[in-house]
């Protein structure tokens, strides 16, 4: 476990110390903020309602419903348990670019990754093969919200793929749920 907890610092240390430029500083921090995507959750909810009517009431419930429930088990269960402090906590401040403010809370798992991991693999479960080309860019848009948890300084990659793992269990079990009650018959983004 020593081990492995050396290889998770030394990886943070190279994505948030050495693999930096300036297009990504500028970047990072607001491509990892909830509320840069605000607009994009709207338009899908828009998409929702056009293209399943009622049914997208219950699309958009199971993704509110989705999104609590990984973010309530990563922050008020995993993270309570394992207490792992942040890299800028727990790190010497020179060995942490830190582009946002720390943040409250303990490091593992990272509720960014939880989430929106949960959020797009629910959309892969609900859908599944039908979603042919969000297959690809929903985990790749997961992924890089992650990648900027690390690379702004708040997590270790172990709480990023912590989070991913979490989230995406919960959410594509939950999509799966729902599609068994709803059968969506529209192909999305079709």
């Amino acid at each position: 476990m020593h081990w492995l907890l050396q290889q998770d610092e030394l990886l943070f240390k190279l994505i948030n110390g050495q693999w930096h430029n300036s297009l990504f500083d500028l970047l990072m921090p607001l491509w990892r903020e909830k509320t840069f995507w605000i607009p994009a959750y709207l338009l899908f909810i828009g998409w929702l309602a056009l293209r399943y009517r009622i049914q997208a009431l219950w699309i958009a419930l199971g993704l509110i419903a989705t999104v609590a429930l990984s973010d309530t088990f990563s922050h008020r269960i995993i993270k309570k348990s394992i207490k792992r402090e942040r890299p800028c906590r727990q790190l010497a401040p020179e060995e942490v670019r830190q582009l946002v403010p720390c943040g409250a809370g303990y490091s593992f798992t990272s509720n960014h990754a939880a989430n929106h991991f949960a959020l797009a693999m629910f959309i892969l479960g609900l859908w599944g093969r039908k979603a042919r080309f969000w297959r690809w860019l929903l985990p790749l848009w997961a992924a890089s919200i992650s990648y900027a948890q690390i690379y702004v300084g708040l997590h270790f990659p172990l709480d990023v793929l912590g989070g991913a793992l979490l989230g995406s269990g919960i959410g594509y079990g939950m999509g799966r749920l729902l599609q068994r009650f709803l059968k969506p018959n529209k192909t999305p983004l079709a």
